[in-house]
Parts: structure tokens; sequence; C-alpha cells
């Protein structure tokens, strides 16, 4: 029974809304995993691990890995990156392995530069429904399982300055057939349509610093998520930094959840991160809560120019 629990709402939150796209609290640590116009912006070499575990407590609820590393090349107008991420929801699976180039722009009378990248590689949609407790053990598409790779590729461009940034990418941007629907849906002439395919996703974000103390700084974000036949997906979040060391944050995602973040960055060569994130919708009283850590290192050489405090 709990395996039709699960199905049900990870179904209605994923499927019925669209959203297929990996949810995350702490964005502002990895951007490249959703716009490759990010790669080589730090001016070092950067790698960066991310795990989350949504919903602890409702059985074969969403596990997520991402990892991103990065770099400029000597030049320094160019940005290259790669991107892994494993996401896994009850017997369904999701790994993407994404190369990411970005050409950066700087101007000689303006503090902002502007960056344009590329992304490309491999998604594999994978599911094992035989091994679900079903009603029906003869139903053929609940014996049916799958493996899928697709191609695809993405494009993103990215604005920023020390203390300000703003972006707009399209992390996959074909949308390709990517497994079997338990439940199809009926087609305008009528037929079923067995497959389910991704969905394409738009992301906007934007943060600032705000100095208010020698010491003490305020950094608000957004984080929009549009995909078509969906509600608008809303992220905000609100940190302190405190002696360019400690980052005490709050986020509301529209409609789904509230959280807290923390970060830890010393001498600006790494930071750790942790996310906690509560449900305020239908899933509030079905577990306790979504818990999220990131692991960042910068690693900075002669060439990478001063240790300047990155913000971003």
């Amino acid at each position: 029974m709990k395996h039709f629990i699960i199905l049900f709402f990870v179904a209605q939150s994923l499927f019925s809304m669209a959203q297929q796209a990996a949810q995350t609290g702490l964005y502002n640590f990895n951007p490249l995993q959703f716009n490759p116009a990010y790669a080589g912006s730090r001016q070092c070499i950067n790698a960066t691990l991310v795990h989350r575990s949504q919903w602890v407590g409702l059985a074969d609820a969403p596990r997520t890995q991402f990892l991103s590393v990065h770099a400029p090349i000597e030049t320094k107008k160019l940005g290259v990156g790669v991107t892994v991420m494993n996401d896994k929801v009850g017997v369904r699976s999701n790994v993407s392995a994404l190369m990411n180039l970005a050409y950066h722009l700087k101007f000689k009378k303006s503090q902002w530069q502007v960056s344009l990248g590329l992304s490309g590689g491999v998604i594999n949609q994978r599911a094992d429904f035989g091994t679900l407790q079903v009603f029906d053990a003869n139903d053929p598409k609940y014996l049916t399982s799958y493996s899928l790779t697709k191609f695809n590729f993405g494009a993103g461009i990215y604005a920023f300055r020390e203390k300000a940034f703003i972006g707009l990418s399209v992390p996959q941007i074909l949308e390709p057939m990517i497994g079997i629907r338990i439940n199809p849906y009926l087609l305008d002439n009528n037929q079923e349509n067995p497959f389910s395919y991704l969905q394409r996703h738009s992301y906007l974000t934007a943060g600032l610093i705000l100095p208010i103390k020698e010491r003490l700084e305020l950094k608000p974000s957004i984080l929009l998520k549009y995909t078509a036949n969906a509600p608008l997906s809303i992220d905000l979040n609100f940190s302190a930094l405190i002696n360019k060391q400690f980052w005490l944050g709050a986020m509301y995602r529209y409609n789904e959840g509230v959280g807290v973040n923390f970060a830890y960055s010393p001498a600006n060569k790494w930071s750790i991160g942790y996310a906690f994130e509560f449900p305020i919708n239908q899933l509030t009283y079905l577990n306790k809560g979504s818990h999220e850590l990131c692991l960042s290192f910068d690693f900075r050489g002669k060439q990478n120019g001063p240790k300047a405090f990155t913000y971003f």
C-alpha cells in the first residue's frame, strides 16, 4: 500500500504539474546546475557536491545528488565545466551528464560582465515497475521496465558584477520521450498516449549584496522556474553574511515550502552549507521535511588573480 501512496503524491507533484526538474534549496551555491553560462565565472577551479533528501520519512521519496566542476581557461574569456546529476524517485531514476562552455564578455566602462553559455550531454531515464506491489500482478503496465538514454543541450546567459547578478537559462531545450506512463492520457483523436516526455524548463534568477555594516551584508535572491501547463515556481531567499564567513538565511517557495539555510566559508577557499525545508502543501503531515547538504571548493593559483571574496 505504501508504494501506491508514494506513487500518488510523487506523480501529482512531478508529472501532473509537469515539474520534472530536480528540486534544490541551495541553488545559490551551484548555479551551474541549471545555467551553463556560469562556467568559469568564479575565476578559479570550483568543485561543488550537493546531496538532497526530500520529504524525509516518506518511503521512496526523492533523493538527489549534484556534482559540478568548472574553471576558466588561460585567456579568461572562456569557461568550461561538467555537471552530473543523479535523481531517484521511487522506482524511477534520472542520471544526466553535461558538458558546459561559456564565453565571457567584459566592458571597459562597466563593472558588469556578461557570459553566454551552452551545454550538451546525455540523460538516462530508467524505471523498474516490476518491484512495485500491485493489485493486478498481470497488468503489463506494471511489469514493464525500461532504460532510455537521450541527448540534450541547453543555453543560458549570466550577467554579473561583484555584488549583483541576473541569469536566464533553459538547461534542457529538447523534449524527448523519457518513459512509459502508468496512466496514459488521451490525445485529440481519443487515442491513448502511453509515453511521457521531458518538459522544457526555463530559469530566471537574480540577486544582490546590500552592505549594512562593516561586517554585515544582506543578500536577497530569487529563482523563478517556468514550464508549460504548470504553475510558476517562485523561490525567495534572504541571507545575511556575517564577517564574510557565515551565511544565515531563510527561504520561501510559493505554495510549497519554507526553510532555513546556513553556510560557513572560511578564507574564501571552501564552504559547507546546509538547508532544511518543510512543506506547506498537501504533504505537510506525511513527512519530516527535506534536508540538503553542500560542499564546495575553490582552487586558486597565481594565474587566477587576487583572492578577493566571491559572493556568487
